[in-house]
């Protein structure tokens, strides 16, 4: 996916700096003009294939290969484009563009730079057409643009069947919002209230979701813990609602034929006149709790709903009334980040060896109180001498560990999520923050200058986007 984005990102200046080119003078030299619109129309293509591409969650090696030649092509537009401004002595293609080409056009046709800029036009063609074929060989245009078929198991269910002793930080919290939960219980007449926790991917929601869910589930007529993700399948979370709430009953029912408006309809007739608590792990969009929410009747039997997604907008959102709540969810304290580093890999405290307390600091520090974070390097250590030697190797290669090692293959499905779900250009923002060294202090302003420079966001009516 890095992949895709960083070549999707290449081409919003290219394209922009071809469009402003065919507006100037310089591109009414008789073939130039010509040769610069056919060469936008092509990549304006591609640039449209690699927007198929970024709905693919792991693109095979083929469109992989395909991807990584369109953006050295786009990169090699771009220099001879500016190599053939620079020539003519522009510093910019930014304010007196057109100005500058008038002046210049005169000069054009004595130093034989259209037909320098024109022979490139044509090896980039030529290498356009090269691109073009090896993707109809690839047969790439019968990839689907929808996600891979393949099995893979959610991360998220190392979260639901932890043991509450193993856990750490989370009592607190879990004891403060289950009391939340069931105040007013007593009195039946009070409507359904709505719990949203929000966080950060791997911050632990999903697990105060269930240990809370686990404090409270027998002062409830019938419960449900259900997962939603980006890939919203409103007929098989109805179905999983559906036959949870009727195994609790010692029933069953045959849902394989039913369409949503069945399932719906269906789940709200089971859910009537019960107190129910509902889990809804993962929530993404507004539009997707609006959906779900209209399977869960209103009766105020003192109904309860926890939500929990990664976006405060879809948080309150599914938190409209003064009776519902949202809770914030804060990374661990360094006290608690230490004491779950510890429990994963030592039988005591005492045991934990002095020479390592110095890289294990710096390590935690990497891990910045995410849970999901610390149990998963803490695993790979577990693996590893302790010694301090190979700590610091540790240290040092957790960006690229993470891509490499199994064991925090769920660490980066999860936060993988996060990334898939910007837009295209933001996608393309984080990672031009790679360019940076590690631990460098990034002035705001001249990042945004830098970005805006480079053609990844632009303004419109003076807001940025």
């Amino acid at each position: 996916m890095e992949a895709v984005s960083a070549s999707h990102g290449a081409f919003g200046p290219l394209l922009w700096k071809l469009t402003t080119l065919l507006a100037d003078e310089c591109a009414r030299l008789k073939g130039v003009r010509r040769e610069i619109r056919s060469l936008r129309s092509e990549l304006a293509s591609m640039h449209a294939a690699l927007k198929e591409y970024m709905k693919l969650e792991d693109p095979n090696d083929q469109v992989k290969t395909w991807i990584s030649l369109v953006r050295e092509l786009a990169y090699d537009t771009e220099d001879v484009f500016d190599k053939f401004i620079h020539q003519l002595g522009s510093r910019s293609l930014h304010g007196g563009f057109k100005e500058f080409f008038r002046k210049t056009a005169r000069r054009l046709k004595t130093l034989g730079s259209r037909r320098g800029i024109a022979d490139q036009i044509d090896d980039l063609k030529d290498r356009i057409k090269q691109v073009k074929e090896l993707k109809d060989s690839y047969k790439l245009n019968d990839v689907p643009s929808s996600t891979t078929s393949h099995t893979t198991v959610d991360p998220r269910l190392h979260a639901v069947f932890a043991e509450g002793a193993h856990l750490v930080g989370v009592d607190g919290p879990r004891d403060d919002l289950a009391k939340w939960m069931l105040e007013e219980g007593n009195n039946t007449s009070k409507p359904c209230k709505v719990l949203s926790i929000v966080g950060f991917g791997g911050l632990g929601k999903t697990t105060l979701a269930n240990e809370v869910y686990r404090k409270i589930q027998g002062q409830f007529d019938c419960k449900a813990f259900i997962s939603v993700s980006q890939k919203l399948d409103i007929k098989k979370i109805m179905k999983d609602v559906i036959s949870q709430v009727s195994c609790q009953d010692g029933s069953t029912k045959d849902t394989t034929d039913w369409d949503e408006m069945k399932s719906i309809s269906e789940l709200r007739e089971l859910l009537q006149n019960k107190r129910y608590l509902i889990i809804i792990d993962d929530v993404w969009c507004a539009q997707t709790w609006n959906t779900i929410k209209c399977a869960f009747p209103e009766d105020n039997c003192s109904s309860r709903i926890i939500a929990t997604t990664r976006i405060i907008e879809v948080a309150k959102s599914c938190c409209p009334g003064g009776h519902d709540r949202v809770y914030e969810l804060e990374a661990l304290s360094d006290i608690h980040s230490r004491r779950l580093f510890f429990r994963r890999l030592f039988a005591s405290k005492e045991d934990f060896p002095e020479m390592l307390k110095e890289v294990s600091n710096k390590i935690l520090k990497k891990c910045g109180g995410l849970p999901l974070a610390i149990i998963s390097i803490s695993g790979l250590l577990e693996n590893r001498p302790a010694i301090k030697e190979e700590w610091e190797k540790v240290k040092r290669s957790i960006g690229s560990a993470l891509e490499k090692t199994k064991s925090l293959e769920g660490m980066s499905n999860i936060l993988s999520l996060s990334y898939n779900d910007l837009a295209p250009n933001l996608k393309t923002c984080l990672l031009y923050l790679s360019l940076f060294p590690e631990d460098h202090v990034i002035d705001r302003n001249k990042l945004v200058r830098r970005w805006i420079a480079e053609g990844f966001i632009s303004e419109e009516r003076g807001q940025i986007h």
